[in-house]
């Protein structure tokens, strides 16, 4: 019965210490593109993923402009997904940060999963890449308080055994990819977002709450080069709950030995 307890109390401990935070885009995770009030485009730009508009109605630039996917326009489909990435943008800004960037350049840096936090804009000028270290659920959260900009060819690169479509950007106000930047990500800005000429998200998506979504000759897509696509909950286990989990089980180790020790016929060695 003692030995039971003990299990019973391990499998409690371990079922708390699991608890993890989730960034969920819903119905907006089959979106590469949504917007609040237009959509425009200029040029060859290639979408792959549905597009969607509300409560906005005009969407200009398609064609030359080339849809793979459904486009929705102030429909239901458009509504439900807006809802949903409010609820995705709320679930990205209410994480508890796991490191402050404020007024760093994210150019230049090797991040580990974890939430980061920006007081006020982020840029981008050059390389960032996100290590993943093994973990195919491992998750970036940027959090960023108003604008988030990158430099004409920057890029994002997700190594190590780490899906795309796992990053998410949340930016206070509005989104600016320079001419020809490489971004992996899912862009949930409050306004617009801006892709100039030659700007491409390969895995990922750009959803404005708000404002505009611009672009000129680029591609976006939720499916290439991702194994799987947000819609599905991303884990980040919070910290107190990794400390509990730790603690707990040297608690439980030393209960269990005790117990062992006090049985019949065993004996325990003390070093």
């Amino acid at each position: 019965m003692r030995t039971l307890t003990i299990f019973l109390l391990l499998g409690a401990l371990c079922a708390v210490s699991v608890k993890a935070d989730t960034i969920n885009l819903g119905i907006a995770g089959s979106y590469a593109v949504l917007a609040g009030s237009t959509v425009a485009n200029t040029g060859s730009t290639v979408i792959t993923g549905n597009l969607g508009l509300s409560p906005g109605s005009s969407v200009t630039g398609f064609p030359p402009g080339i849809v793979n996917g459904t486009t929705n326009i102030g429909n239901a489909a458009a509504i439900q997904a807006q809802t949903d990435l409010t609820t995705a943008y709320n679930a990205a800004a209410g994480l508890t940060p796991t490191g402050t960037l404020t007024g760093q350049n994210l150019g230049g840096l090797t991040l580990t999963p974890g939430v980061y936090f920006f007081a006020s804009s982020a840029q981008l000028t050059g390389p960032l890449t996100l290590n993943a270290q093994g973990d195919p659920n491992a998750l970036f959260d940027f959090q960023i308080g108003s604008a988030l900009t990158t430099a004409s060819g920057s890029d994002v690169d997700v190594i190590n055994g780490g899906k795309d479509a796992n990053v998410f950007w949340q930016v206070g106000s509005s989104a600016t990819l320079g001419t020809t930047t490489e971004f992996a990500g899912n862009i949930l800005a409050l306004t617009s977002i801006t892709l100039n000429t030659g700007a491409s998200i390969g895995c990922g998506s750009a959803l404005a709450r708000n404002g505009a979504v611009t672009m000129d000759t680029n591609v976006v897509s939720i499916n290439s080069g991702c194994e799987s696509r947000p819609g599905s909950t991303n884990p980040v286990p919070e910290p107190g709950a990794l400390a509990m989990f730790g603690s707990g089980l040297i608690g439980i180790a030393g209960l269990i030995r005790r117990k062992v020790g006090q049985m019949p016929g065993i004996k325990t060695r003390r070093d």
